[in-house]
């Protein structure tokens, strides 16, 4: 059951993506990061009250359950990792075409699986190996893709932080497992709606104060931020999403090499209205490189089921 869940966060993932571009073009990153984890806050901040105020709801899957220092502690930690990939994530798709990122965020399983082995023990067969390999090839290709946009992987700082987006997003695929997965499966086994209700409160109070340090006192001299309904749209598709993701995590069985593949099929939502809607361009040599990708993420499924 925790594949179907994991597939729905994948499409809307993916609308979440589109949303950010549409949100950040032409427009201040730092305010829509911000108002991004406001309105994420304020979705989840009722069930944080009423589960305070009706213990009897604790049956609920929305139930938030009140926890002691022990545990927020490790929830703040992960909101510097994430706010870490999306400040960079932000900044690399505001610069950036949709059907270059998305692909390249396409690559975090890989970064998953080989942390997986690192940090839990985990052994690559041959299955994923292939797959391993099919990605790593299939990024090169993109970055042969990129340069026909005048785009080259090595000099391009919005590639950079693009990628450190990655890297520090499959930091946090592989802390949450940690988080959510039971002590006898190598994690300590919170509670998922404390750790999403929790980190979204975090993640404000952290991006409130890079807003008034860094955009506030420059806000005048740097692009200007602009209000548009698609910021609240990412926030709903992003609550949306991470709630179906820490419910499958949170459920028996459940694999993050797995749920972290099937996440980023949100590619393929992104790469199609980044074809359709934005007229981005080289989309042939693209799509080639995303059925590289995607058929290096199924060598990793076949090997990882």
């Amino acid at each position: 059951m925790w594949l179907v869940y994991a597939f729905v966060a994948a499409i809307l993932l993916g609308f979440y993506d589109v949303f950010k571009k549409v949100s950040l073009r032409d427009n201040a990153v730092i305010p829509v990061l911000f108002l991004n984890t406001l309105f994420c806050t304020l979705i989840f901040l009722p069930f944080i009250v009423v589960s305070w105020a009706c213990p009897s709801l604790q049956d609920s899957i929305f139930y938030v359950p009140v926890v002691g220092w022990e545990v927020h502690r490790y929830l703040i930690l992960k909101a510097f990792i994430v706010l870490s990939s999306w400040i960079c994530g932000y900044i690399g798709i505001k610069n950036l075409p949709l059907t270059i990122v998305g692909p390249i965020n396409a690559t975090r399983p890989v970064m998953i699986l080989l942390g997986a082995m690192l940090v839990f023990g985990e052994r690559l067969n041959l299955y994923q190996w292939i797959g391993v390999t099919l990605a790593i090839v299939s990024f090169y290709m993109l970055s042969r893709s990129g340069k026909k946009e005048g785009i080259d992987f090595k000099h391009n700082k919005w590639i950079f932080f693009t990628v450190m987006a990655s890297v520090m997003g499959a930091v946090s695929g592989l802390y949450d497992k940690y988080l959510l997965a039971m002590e006898g499966q190598g994690g300590i086994g919170l509670n998922r709606m404390v750790v999403q209700s929790w980190n979204n409160i975090y993640q404000l109070i952290l991006m409130g104060i890079v807003l008034l340090v860094l955009w506030w006192p420059k806000r005048k001299s740097g692009t200007p931020f602009r209000w548009h309904w698609s910021i609240l749209l990412i926030s709903v598709f992003l609550s949306a999403a991470d709630f179906m993701y820490f419910y499958a995590l949170s459920l028996d069985g459940a694999m993050i090499s797995i749920i972290s593949m099937i996440r980023r099929g949100s590619v393929l939502v992104s790469f199609f209205f980044g074809a359709m809607f934005f007229k981005e361009k080289n989309l042939k040599s693209k799509a080639v490189d995303l059925a590289l990708v995607f058929l290096g993420l199924l060598f990793l499924y076949l090997g990882s089921r």
